[in-house]
């Protein structure tokens, strides 16, 4: 099995993609959003981080976070979040591999994730634009402000985008570990 080698930079901005195991939609249960959402808190009560962007569809997650000054350790703030979340969605019991079970996985979370480590402010908003239009890239709204599960709404509330906001044209090029 490959070993990946991740980059760690002390209160660097990175972006994330999480997906669901098998890809299976099951992260808009809203049992699961819940659970994550209280896992997200607990997790920044005790690790801290800012999170200026997310976007939660039915397969994966996108989220963009800044970790405090001389932090590097956002595998283990997702170690958390993915166990806690799977802890207390209670969901059904998941058909698991021996793999998965010698590892404690519970079946909800692929077992890897994606980041990418925002290079600049640029990299940052086009991170952002893509997180929020990602729901109606995969048919999940006809427009941002309509997808329930993205800070989409806060960022209008704040000026940050006009209410009829659409994604630049070369929102395809970025690298966002969806493939």
């Amino acid at each position: 099995m490959a070993r990946f080698r991740r980059v760690f930079t002390p209160g660097a901005t990175w972006f994330f993609t999480v997906a669901a195991a098998r890809r299976r939609h099951l992260l808009t249960d809203l049992r699961v959003i819940s659970a994550f959402g209280t896992a997200m808190r607990e997790v920044r009560q005790t690790l801290s981080f800012s999170m200026p962007a997310r976007v939660i569809l039915p397969d994966h997650l996108h989220v963009i976070w800044t970790l405090p000054e001389n932090d590097t350790d956002y595998p283990r703030r997702w170690s958390i979040i993915k166990r806690r979340t799977s802890q207390l969605a209670g969901l059904p019991p998941m058909a698991r591999t021996c793999s998965m079970v010698a590892r404690r996985e519970s079946g909800l979370w692929q077992r890897r994730y994606w980041e990418h480590l925002i290079r600049d402010t640029d990299d940052l908003y086009r991170h952002i634009d893509y997180i929020h239009f990602n729901p109606v890239k995969h048919g999940h709204a006809e427009a941002p402000a309509s997808w329930p599960y993205s800070s989409f709404a806060r960022h209008l509330r704040t000026g940050t985008y006009p209410p009829d906001w659409r994604a630049a044209p070369d929102m395809e090029t970025l690298d966002t570990g969806e493939s």
